[in-house]
């Protein structure tokens, strides 16, 4: 519903972002105390009242500083400073410190979980058809209205179904209802709540909430006094990137804009894709073909395969062992510049946790989203539409840049199967939103989907969807599918399955 639009949530959190990029370029241990206490009244001022009140909104962009300096959230039964544990943060070797995504309580409103209301279309028409379809009486003629009795209603949404007026409106949680693995709940006070041991970190609670009451933590911090000190730092950059910094910022500008910022060099996460794509397809032949596996879950996703793992925990042997394209193009990074950081660039959260897992701490050193990037920018003052580097992205093959959009891994895969083990059927299921995802799941524990190559999306239409996007997903997909039509070669080459990054 928001998603791409320019609201004040996005405005806030953008800024919040910028101010926190200075004080990471800036560097300065002996100001930063005074300097992040400054910050909630440069953004909440007299004459801006975001809020009921500017002191409300300060007390919000605090918690929100909080966690883009990648703290956590102060506790509300204790005093505790603003900037209380920012000496741990002071560092440029800074990993994301579960759980992810918070909910800020003075933030939020405390939304009804699910109910349902009659508005003022009401017509109080004669045939009152609400009244009659309920089955626990809850509706009444009020006034010469139709009224709800909540303390009778059990939600189930047949009065609504029966108006013929639409006069019934349904009244839903929005975070609750963009949650697709139900880690939505209601604190003692009525306000959400993250279940940490359903969440999987993707981010569509905290991009749904029109309060602006959920945030992530952030690595900005840390990257731009990284930046600051002169670290050889190379990024990595996810295929969905097109279009996200602007209609006509191009690849060349994107790579521009990066070294002027300091990064010693660019590369494509789709090359990883690339790999993935070729060693995914050896995979399903060898496995899943030769009846050793019953079917494949790809595993590009870490909120889908974290999913997998948490409520499916005797699937674990079908999620395909493959390296993801970003973890597989930060060894390749690695082989060619062992000094150096990695920047994981992307429109995920969820990839901010798959950084912190032991196995790939070593591979990734931050992890930093298209919205959090455009902040750095801001932040360093960099016009991407004066920046052109003198070539473009070289690095992978239209399957790979095909990754960012939903169906398109296992298009990817499909594609090397048919070309490089021909005669070999290929069954396809994807999914994409958790939900979704799960009931493939589901059926696939029963045996519904024996013999096929599952792909998962936590976001629903892919990573062009993800929580850290900037434009409207419609419009992200129409630059990728231009981009990937636009590539020099459409597959990978299958020597790319004999590559040894493990």
């Amino acid at each position: 519903m928001m998603r791409g639009l320019q609201t004040t949530v996005r405005m806030i959190r953008r800024r919040v972002f910028t101010e926190v990029a200075k004080l990471g370029f800036k560097a300065n241990a002996e100001t930063l105390i005074d300097d992040m206490e400054a910050i909630p009244y440069e953004i909440v001022t007299e004459d801006q009242d975001y809020r009921d009140s500017r002191y409300r909104a300060r007390a919000v962009v605090r918690e929100r500083l909080r966690l883009a300096m990648g703290l956590s959230l102060r506790p509300e039964n204790k005093p505790v400073h603003l900037t209380q544990g920012v000496e741990a943060s002071n560092i440029s070797e800074k990993y994301y410190e579960p759980p992810l995504m918070q909910v800020i309580p003075s933030a939020c409103e405390a939304c009804e979980e699910r109910g349902y209301e009659v508005s003022n279309m009401c017509k109080g028409c004669l045939a009152h058809p609400c009244q009659e379809v309920c089955p626990k009486g809850a509706i009444s003629m009020v006034d010469g209205k139709s009224y709800i009795d909540q303390t009778k209603c059990i939600k189930c949404g047949k009065c609504k179904s029966a108006c013929p007026y639409d006069a019934i409106a349904k009244k839903e949680r929005p975070c609750k209802n963009a949650c697709g693995v139900g880690a939505i709940v209601s604190d003692k006070m009525g306000r959400a709540y993250i279940d940490p041991d359903k969440c999987v970190s993707c981010g569509m609670c905290m991009v749904s909430c029109p309060f602006g009451a959920i945030s992530d933590k952030s690595q900005i911090f840390q990257l731009a006094r990284a930046l600051s000190e002169g670290e050889e730092i190379v990024a990595e950059i996810a295929p969905a990137f097109v279009g996200q910094f602007g209609e006509n910022i191009t690849a060349r500008n994107i790579k521009a804009a990066l070294q002027e910022m300091g990064f010693l060099e660019v590369y494509e996460v789709a090359l990883g894709a690339d790999i993935g794509a070729v060693a995914e397809a050896h995979h399903y032949v060898n496995k899943v073909v030769s009846g050793e596996l019953p079917f494949l879950l790809t595993s590009c996703c870490p909120s889908w395969a974290m999913l997998a793992k948490k409520q499916f925990p005797d699937l674990i042997d079908q999620i395909s062992q493959e390296l993801t394209p970003m973890v597989a193009t930060a060894r390749t990074i690695k082989q060619e510049h062992p000094n150096a950081k990695v920047v994981f660039i992307g429109p995920c959260a969820a990839k901010k946790l798959e950084a912190s897992r032991r196995t790939v701490r070593s591979d990734v050193d931050f992890v930093v989203t298209f919205e959090e990037l455009q902040a750095m920018f801001d932040a360093k003052g960099i016009d991407l539409t004066k920046y052109e580097a003198e070539s473009s992205f070289h690095d992978a093959t239209g399957a790979g840049r095909g990754y960012a959009c939903a169906g398109g891994v296992a298009a990817a895969i499909e594609e090397c199967i048919k070309e490089y083990y021909p005669g070999v059927d290929v069954n396809i299921e994807h999914a994409e939103g958790l939900a979704e995802c799960r009931k493939t799941l589901l059926l696939a524990k029963a045996g519904k989907m024996n013999g096929c190559l599952i792909e998962g999306m936590g976001c629903p239409g892919g990573c062009v969807a993800g929580a850290g996007t900037n434009i409207p997903i419609p419009q992200a997909k129409k630059d990728v599918a231009t981009y990937v039509k636009n590539s020099t070669k459409s597959i990978p080459p299958k020597e790319l399955e004999n590559i040894e990054l493990k």
